[in-house]
């Protein structure tokens, strides 16, 4: 893979700070939605958040980090600190300018010093945001950070107070704008249980370590998302990749932390035009698995299966390994199916070419016509279910929607349509027009009378399509 690289990468506006000062509101505030977890547990954050943002017009990238001194100026105590402050000190070094939130209720500590100390060496261009100061009785707390030798604002991220003042001293000389103006990214839901590799291969996708990684479960707390470009000028293909905290089976003693995580990677996925669910080749697919993929399925994503450590699985065959995923989750016997390694970069343009087709699946046109010659070899096949000695009869269908494909049909009376039914129907939409990946939903609508009126119901049409009678009912 190449030609990897992020959006806008000149205006860059880093949040640093020492643990739960609220840089992770003041995050939210700037973005103008919650997309970091602000919560009072130290530590929550841990990967660089990273979303586009527009103030004023302007527009840049705004990242969220972990805590700076988060280990109270000892060696990193494991992996996952260190991670932190590595994560820390790529976001100090890509930002054109940063933000240092410090805590005017508790008033200045060593740990800021040692925060504005590392930013002054760094050279790059600080502002201090003295948080908590709710009021303008409290404006005074900001006196003492002046010492650093920055511009220093009060502002209350939880009150919407002093964040204007701030950005405009932030923005004002930030380099220009040079992301275009191209179409919305591909967005791309990452989800799997914890430590199956997702930061891995998102890391590898990068080609650089953006997410922490770990052999510890769930070392990803957040949805972390990260913008990308592969390849340039008009065939660039553009994606936001997001990293979903790992979803555990039984959740019924988690913590309020993880218990945000799998909401915001909930809310990930309805967002998201493809989810790809993540597996572990070498434990092969559970029901936590099977959790994950019905949830991405009861809301009409696009889907693609990755099985990741496949060079970990020696001697596994993929066709049986792919019939397992179907067995258990029978739900996805339309996904694509591909097998990797984020660790050693085995078959990650599989991956993309995988996602970029399911994302076409998804907005695929069905030719009217087509459509219902389809639906009326499906009838002579298989009869529609009857029910009291009325049989249902299909007069008519038109697609209605995409991303979803969906697709209306005119029936005499919708209550006759079986679920069985339905899937057959489905099934046969989905094989005829190969949508790999692509949920197809039905809409079913009585037909009324003067429907011949009705857009997308040609004139004339009163008769249903035509069923034989070479198989039998379901």
């Amino acid at each position: 893979m190449n030609g990897i690289q992020n959006f806008a990468s000149n205006r860059i506006v880093a949040i640093v700070g020492r643990p739960n000062v609220g840089k992770s509101a003041l995050f939210n505030r700037i973005v103008g939605r919650r997309i970091a977890i602000v919560h009072e547990e130290r530590g929550v954050t841990r990967d660089r958040l990273m979303s586009q943002a527009s103030w004023g017009g302007e527009r840049f990238v705004l990242v969220d980090t972990g805590g700076i001194g988060s280990m109270d100026g000892a060696a990193p105590a494991d992996e996952i600190e260190a991670g932190v402050e590595r994560q820390v000190e790529a976001a100090i070094q890509e930002a054109a300018a940063v933000i240092l939130v410090v805590d005017g209720a508790a008033g200045l500590v060593p740990l800021d010093e040692e925060a504005a100390g590392r930013l002054r060496l760094a050279g790059r261009r600080v502002v201090v945001a003295v948080n908590k100061c709710d009021a303008p009785a409290q404006d005074e707390r900001s006196d003492e950070f002046r010492k650093f030798g920055f511009p220093v604002f009060p502002v209350s991220a939880l009150h919407n107070r002093g964040i204007e003042t701030l950005m405009k001293e932030i923005l004002r000389n930030l380099p220009p704008w040079t992301g275009g103006e191209s179409e919305r990214p591909l967005t791309v839901a990452v989800v799997g249980r914890p430590n199956v590799g997702k930061s891995s291969f998102i890391n590898r996708l990068l080609g650089s370590e953006r997410v922490i990684v770990s052999p510890v479960p769930g070392t990803t707390r957040d949805s972390i998302e990260t913008l990308l470009v592969l390849g340039e000028g008009s065939g660039a293909r553009r994606y936001a990749l997001i990293d979903t905290a790992g979803a555990r089976s039984h959740v019924r003693n988690a913590s309020a932390v993880e218990m945000f995580g799998r909401m915001r990677m909930e809310a990930s996925v309805r967002r998201s035009n493809v989810a790809v669910l993540m597996l572990d080749a070498v434990q092969g697919p559970g029901e936590a698995d099977k959790k994950l993929g019905s949830f991405i399925m009861e809301h009409d994503k696009g889907c693609v299966v990755a099985v990741n450590k496949w060079d970990l699985a020696a001697g596994t065959d993929e066709e049986e390994y792919r019939e397992a995923v179907f067995r258990t989750m029978p739900f996805l016997s339309f996904c694509p199916v591909v097998f990797l390694s984020a660790l050693t970069g085995l078959n990650m343009d599989g991956v993309i070419d995988a996602i970029d087709h399911t994302a076409m699946q998804t907005r695929a046109s069905l030719p009217t016509g087509l459509l219902n010659r389809v639906l009326s070899d499906a009838q002579e096949s298989v009869h529609p279910p009857s029910e009291g000695g009325r049989r249902l009869k299909i007069y008519y269908a038109v697609q209605t929607g995409v991303e979803p494909v969906r697709v209306r049909l005119y029936v005499n009376d919708p209550s006759l349509l079986t679920a069985n039914y339905r899937s057959y129907l489905v099934r046969k939409i989905r094989d005829r027009f190969e949508l790999m990946g692509a949920p197809v939903v039905l809409d079913v609508k009585p037909r009324t009378r003067g429907m011949a009126g009705n857009p997308g119901m040609p004139q004339g049409t009163k008769r249903a399509v035509r069923t034989g009678s070479r198989k039998k009912n379901t």
